[in-house]
């Protein structure tokens, strides 16, 4: 048997890199998000956000990592496989600034399917900007609406989480995953 893929998605600070980083701790095998050092390296070039300059460019990057995150997750033991976020995010993001992008983005995120999509929603107690999460928080509220649109459009069923500490959403996904599988 093969591993099961799990995606926890959501929008800018929702605190998906603390459920990741938390997961790993425990145990499990988790694919970091990639977004982050995909700005950074634009930044060493001179481009300061990359999303914002050339959006298709840091699109195609983040698909083509995202992929390769997915391929890996063959080669895990069994179990799950936790990512920080999914590939559905990137047209998500796209469609959010109203930017076209190649059929081959849907035709990826359909043939490549993930096992079970949690999506976490905005947490204004918990949001932070930084150099790399340049959205307001009134605008991560608009990109959960575009990544609940993106996740359905590619028939997926997602399962919001709760607010809450760490460990109760780690449990909430735990008990739900042992319902699913």
């Amino acid at each position: 048997m093969e591993s099961r893929r799990i995606v926890i998605s959501g929008g800018p600070g929702t605190g998906k890199t603390s459920l990741i980083s938390h997961l790993e701790k425990e145990g499990y095998k988790c694919m970091h998000e990639i977004s982050r050092d995909i700005t950074i390296a634009a930044q060493k070039e001179g481009v300061s956000q990359l999303f914002l300059e050339k959006p298709l460019l840091f699109s195609e990057k983040l698909l083509e990592g995202r992929l390769r995150q997915f391929n890996d997750g063959f080669i895990s033991p069994e179990g799950c496989v936790f990512y920080d976020r999914g590939m559905p995010d990137i047209t998500a993001y796209m469609d959010y600034i109203d930017s076209q992008y190649p059929s081959d983005f849907s035709k990826i995120c359909s043939s490549n399917r993930y096992d079970a999509i949690f999506l976490l929603p905005p947490w204004k107690a918990i949001y932070r900007q930084d150099n790399e999460r340049y959205e307001s928080f009134e605008q991560a509220e608009e990109l959960h609406q575009f990544l609940v649109n993106s996740y359905k459009k590619f028939n997926y069923s997602v399962i919001e989480v709760p607010h809450g500490t760490i460990e109760e959403r780690i449990t909430f996904i735990l008990d739900k995953l042992k319902l699913l599988f």
